[in-house]
């Protein structure tokens, strides 16, 4: 099973775990084998007429002991072999997570939450049955099939053995047939299910859309459309597993009947006692739990392969963004150059931006204004190196961004993104994101203060410890951006990215926001992107974006002058904000 080879450093390390958990098996199986030993010495002192009280309480307290020492036996093999498949789910999880938070921000651009989720708890449980449960049910096929076979010889004669026996080979072919089969059809069913999850986790999370527009109907008909296909997925590998199971059971029923129809004719003829027909018959009914384990573990095992390679590809994904022959810089100061920058999305061949020269000095506030697809968060999310650029386009401090290690240039930028995403957690820990247990109540409060979102906070019954529901639904998309903001300039960034951060608040809190932000923002290199004049006309430098270029720049009453797209986006807002006053 070459899937299973990413593992090979979980095995190494807990090698002896698993030996010392199929020693115990091994034990185990072992006393299973003396068993059928006493009943057949019991079987021929009651057959010859020679069993006394002391021989049945000697060979009861066999039994009892025998029940004891396999008893223990199981308990330590559990531990030792199913333990350790669920530490190996614990490391896999852990691994899975880790990785995923190494990718860069395109790969889940192209890659569904709800697929990813069910890696983390479909496949990886199957990886852990296939490992835990798998290698019980591996190793008592063999040893168990093979002891019992030895056994057997040693109990009856040979030609009754070969005929026990000669099912087998129909046994092993059918295994390799229906293995691959049900390898295939597996990979389907974890495929299905991945599907399932998206849409699940989708409509959840758009819950209030799909309402507003009265959607329950048709979302419900989608979900029935993709759990139908799951459905029938599961019902394609339980087909092929609904033959398997049977089939090896009737070939192990095939044995069963040539050792009664052959055993007995040998018991009658003396050929054999009648113990060691009892004795020949529980070794062969202890090797039908190991047909039946041989079926079971090809299902399991192919099961485990098929979930090990989706996690695999997953695995081998690379991220786009990381540090490669970084300087050694520690801090950065604020000065930000964009110089002569072009960018086109992976597998697009029109650029997002073009030509960009901009230079932005420390305590300096430079707006971008543009149509939507302009380029804006383009822009700052190549400041961000949420994707690569050539080298020497965008220069921080003088230094070519991708010189500079990616957690000090992201740790010294406040970035207040569109979509102001917020954690399931309390307002106080949704501020204070970027630290553990290093930032004060103090911090926390003043924080909330410049960003205009204290007053609202104490009006809350439980203040900071406010409990935000899901994507922070329990507040205001006003109080969401607020929150966003506090977060970021809690960092005291040395650039700070406010990306149309501002569009859900009224103009007057607007602006008091940024009278309150103004003493953070003169010790630091501010970027504003919105679409509302009345957010930029203060910045030292305006940009305008149009189709990825700059058409026109300069201060607001330099643009006013211009008579160009600045100041038709100007008019129209002063026009509605007439209208609106009316």
């Amino acid at each position: 099973m070459s899937s299973f080879k990413t593992l090979k450093s979980f095995f190494i390390k807990h090698k002896w775990k698993y030996i010392l958990g199929v020693l115990w098996l091994i034990l185990v199986d072992i006393i299973q084998l003396i068993v059928p030993q006493i009943l057949r010495k019991l079987t021929n002192l009651l057959e010859s007429g020679l069993l006394t009280r002391q021989d049945l309480l000697k060979y009861s307290s066999y039994i009892i002991i025998t029940g004891l020492g396999i008893g223990i036996g199981r308990y330590f093999w559990r531990i030792y072999i199913n333990g350790t498949s669920r530490f190996l789910e614990y490391y896999l999880r852990n691994k899975l997570f880790k990785h995923l938070q190494a990718l860069s921000t395109n790969y889940f651009n192209n890659h569904k939450t709800g697929d990813l989720m069910a890696h983390a708890t479909n496949d990886i449980n199957a990886v852990r049955m296939a490992l835990g449960p798998g290698v019980v049910m591996i190793t008592d096929a063999v040893f168990m099939t093979i002891s019992a076979v030895i056994m057997m010889f040693h109990t009856a004669n040979a030609r009754l053995t070969i005929l026990a026996l000669f099912p087998l080979p129909f046994l092993a072919i059918m295994v390799g047939k229906f293995g691959k089969l049900i390898h295939l059809r597996f990979k389907d069913v974890q495929d299905s299910f991945s599907n399932l999850t998206d849409k699940v986790q989708e409509n959840f999370a758009g819950i209030r859309v799909v309402k507003s527009f009265v959607q329950e109907e048709k979302e419900i008909e989608k979900f029935t459309k993709s759990n139908q296909h799951n459905f029938k997925m599961n019902i394609r590998l339980i087909k092929v597993w609904g033959i398997f199971h049977p089939l090896i059971q009737f070939i192990s029923s095939l044995s069963f009947l040539v050792v009664i129809w052959y055993g007995g004719m040998l018991v009658i003829k003396r050929e054999i006692s009648l113990g060691d027909f009892i004795a020949f018959n529980s070794y062969l009914g202890l090797m039908v739990w190991p047909m039946i384990a041989i079926g079971q573990v090809i299902n399991v095992l192919q099961r485990g392969a098929a979930s090990m390679e989706r996690l695999n590809d997953i695995f081998n994904e690379k991220p786009d963004i990381y540090d490669n022959n970084t300087l050694n810089v520690s801090h950065i100061d604020g000065k930000v150059e964009f110089k002569n920058l072009s960018f086109k999305y992976p597998g697009s061949e029109n650029y997002a931006i073009r030509n960009i020269d901009v230079n932005i000095e420390k305590g300096r506030t430079l707006a971008i204004i543009g149509r939507t697809g302009s380029g804006k968060t383009t822009l700052v999310n190549l400041l961000l190196r949420l994707f690569n650029t050539s080298e020497e386009k965008i220069l921080v401090d003088g230094i070519d961004i991708n010189k500079i290690p990616l957690k000090i240039l992201r740790e010294n930028i406040g970035y207040v993104s569109q979509d102001s995403f917020l954690f399931s957690n309390t307002i106080k820990e949704n501020i204070a994101f970027a630290f553990e247990d290093t930032i004060s109540d103090e911090e926390i409060i003043n924080a909330a203060k410049a960003a205009e979102l204290y007053d609202n906070v104490m009006e809350f019954p439980d203040k900071f410890d406010t409990m935000l529901g899901e994507r922070g639904v329990t507040l205001s998309g006003g109080q969401k951006q607020r929150t966003a903001i506090a977060r970021s300039i809690i960092k005291k960034p040395s650039i700070l990215i406010l990306d149309d951060s501002l569009s859900a608040v009224d103009t007057q809190t607007e602006e008091k926001i940024l009278n309150s932000l103004k003493d953070i923002m003169n010790t630091c290199t501010t970027i504003l992107i919105a679409h509302r004049i009345s957010t930029i006309k203060n910045a030292d430098e305006i940009i305008v974006l149009d189709d990825g270029n700059i058409v026109e720049r300069g201060t607001h009453e330099e643009l006013i002058e211009i008579k160009g797209i600045y100041n038709d986006i100007y008019e129209k807002q002063l026009l509605e904000e007439k209208l609106n006053n009316q």
